[in-house]
């Protein structure tokens, strides 16, 4: 509603609250009150003022001044001789006490005084003269002071002028009052009907079109956006007095959940495909989605912006015409979101536009034609690539401005397979600080090297003769240790495979490749697990703790320096469907976000245990030198037992 509309509005209700104001008033005025003076008050009021004896006679009956004779006495009135004297001669009456006293005597009530007209006695009077003096009033003396300007002076009403006003007719006031009443009346009712007016019933066309307006659903989406936050940012009905909880029925061991990440619109029958984390903002967490079998209209695939200070909804939603794989975020640009589709296209969100992607690529051949289950940004902030891979065996390099067609084209074909030279990439990772050299991970259970480009002692595309073999199922991710601490381990990464296991590999030297097929094992396994591990993640700062997620729903943290047979914990996650997808937040590791096949988010927090002491570096190293000894041991057993 516009201003104009509200300041209207305003006018009607103090208009209304003053007409209440005036209603009210008028009901007290129509209540009789003990100060409402009455008319027997007001006479006797006049009779004091005026001086009239009038009382009640003896037979409870009035009488008239007329009828009092000099011979006639009523009670409660001074007697003849008394009343006809004056007030200025009341002083007198001690000099004249021997005419008081004769005219008392004489007039003595006797037993026959009711009767009136019996003849009485009556004495001699004497005349007595004598000169009277009238003194002359005292003058009122008037001193001036300076606050005879300033302080309110009461005028003295005569008590006749006084009972006058209090006679005014109330024939007269109530008609007044009636005649204001009216207005009053008419102006409420004229009130009524303007609000009325203003508060009119929308027609339904009219309140549809309002509500679908775009403006009004862009108002609503911030807005709400910025309550939910700041109720999720700040508990405000919190009590301090109250004692705070030791414990979570969400937590177990040194692992607690902190948030769960569903929205029943948008990831509802989903599964999760991927999962990232904001390299700007460490509150974002992105998700990708699969289709929903059981709504056609909406689109196949999604990929939901979640925020920790946002639990309810996503912070922003993106569309796509297939099931998106794989996600990231550009780590060069805070408003871009990458994604790969089952359908082989490169997608481009920007979180500044509406829901569709504002960059794709096209269904041609000069692209990915297959699923893409693997993508990673490489380089710095003025040169950098966004590399794809998919299950025909071809990796793309893009410019993230220019996705008509890749900037580079790569087949990797393996001369050894039997039925397809053709290697089906399941996942792919570049070792920290590389641009050139990437490792993949493939459906056949076998981990391969490959470059991009042509280098000392290696040629472009994949390196047919050194084969890292150990899985028997499709290799379901692959993690190369960060480069962090004083010792550096960035040559071992960690595989995890729908065997049930998780394996350590050492990367043989890039400078050093083999020149005939060579088999490489791995350095240790951990076989505890009994469902297939769908993802396993180094952790970005402690070197000896990573974590893995697997088909029973479980989340597992290892620590190398504490146990390598068992995981130091062990929590079951959501329903206890399979997790798919496992990241690491970036700024310092507490938080592990995992993905489920419920199409649930799960963010976790690890506590203490992603802060790493000073001696974990050189405890790692003893502990891989360690699984180095035993893997040569179990080389010369398979080698002596002829396997």
């Amino acid at each position: 509603m516009s201003s104009a509309a509200d300041s209207r509005r305003q006018q009607i209700e103090a208009k209304r609250a003053k007409l209440a104001e005036l209603r009210k008033a008028r009901e007290q005025r129509q209540k009789p009150g003990p100060s409402t003076p009455q008319k027997n008050d007001v006479e006797d009021l006049l009779n004091s003022v005026l001086g009239t004896s009038r009382g009640p006679s003896a037979n409870g009956g009035h009488f008239d001044s007329a009828e009092l004779t000099p011979s006639s006495s009523l009670p409660g009135t001074p007697s003849m001789g008394r009343a006809f004297l004056p007030s200025s001669q009341s002083g007198r009456e001690s000099r004249n006490s021997d005419f008081a006293s004769i005219i008392g005597t004489t007039l003595a009530p006797s037993n026959n005084d009711n009767v009136i007209g019996e003849p009485r006695f009556l004495p001699d009077l004497i005349d007595v003269e004598q000169e009277l003096f009238e003194l002359p009033a005292k003058k009122e003396r008037v001193v001036y002071n300076k606050e005879i300007q300033t302080m309110e002076i009461e005028t003295e009403t005569p008590e006749e002028d006084e009972t006058v006003q209090r006679g005014i007719s109330e024939v007269d006031l109530e008609a007044l009052q009636a005649a204001r009443d009216r207005e009053l009346e008419e102006e409420s009712v004229q009130l009524d009907k303007e609000i009325e007016e203003e508060i009119r019933e929308i027609p339904p066309e009219e309140l549809a079109s309002i509500l679908a307006a775009p403006e009004l659903l862009e108002f609503v989406d911030s807005t709400t956006k910025m309550f939910y936050r700041a109720l999720n940012d700040y508990d405000y009905t919190r009590d301090y007095r109250v004692g705070a909880e030791t414990g979570s029925d969400e937590s177990e061991g040194r692992v607690k959940r902190v948030c769960e990440f569903y929205d029943e619109r948008y990831t509802r029958n989903r599964s999760i495909t991927d999962v990232d984390w904001s390299p700007q903002y460490p509150e974002l967490s992105v998700a990708s989605y699969n289709k929903n079998s059981a709504a056609l209209n909406e689109p196949d695939g999604i990929v939901a912006v979640w925020n920790l200070h946002l639990i309810e909804r996503p912070e922003f939603v993106f569309h796509s015409q297939s099931d998106v794989l794989s996600v990231t975020f550009s780590p060069f640009h805070s408003n871009l979101v990458f994604g790969g589709t089952y359908s082989g296209q490169i997608l481009l969100w920007d979180n500044r536009s509406k829901h569709l992607p504002v960059l794709k690529t096209p269904l041609s051949a000069s692209g990915h034609t297959h699923p893409v289950y693997a993508m990673q940004m490489v380089g710095t902030q003025n040169a950098h690539n966004l590399i794809t891979s998919s299950t025909d065996g071809t990796v793309c390099s893009w410019l993230v401005d220019m996705l008509a067609q890749p900037q580079e084209t790569q087949e990797l074909i393996h001369a050894g397979h039997n039925k397809t030279g053709e290697v089906a990439i399941t996942t792919m990772d570049f070792p920290d600080n590389e641009t050139t050299a990437f490792w993949v991970g493939t459906e056949e259970g076998n981990i391969y090297q490959a470059n991009r480009y042509d280098r000392a002692g290696a040629k472009a595309g994949l390196n047919q003769y050194d084969v890292y073999k150990a899985h028997a199922g499709p290799v379901m991710g692959l993690h190369f240790h960060p480069t962090s601490g004083s010792v550096d381990f960035s040559d071992l990464f960690l595989t995890s495979s729908v065997d049930w296991t998780v394996k350590l590999w050492r990367g043989k030297s890039l400078s050093k490749p083999s020149t005939t097929p060579h088999t490489i094992s791995p350095l240790y396994s951990f076989d505890e697990s009994d469902d297939p591990v769908y993802d396993v993640k180094w952790h970005p700062t402690h070197p000896a703790v990573f974590g893995a997620v697997d088909g029973s729903g479980k989340f597992d943290l290892w620590n190398l320096n504490m146990d390598t047979e068992v995981p130091v914990v062990s929590t079951s996650v959501g329903s206890g469907r399979a997790l798919n997808k496992l990241q690491w937040d970036k700024k310092d590791g507490r938080r592990a976000a995992i993905g489920g096949s419920d199409g649930r988010l799960y963010i976790y927090d690890i506590g203490d245990m992603a802060i790493p002491r000073e001696s974990e570096w050189t405890d790692l190293q003893k502990t891989i030198s360690g699984m180095v000894g035993g893997a040569q041991m179990n080389g010369l057993v398979d080698v002596a037992a002829g396997r």
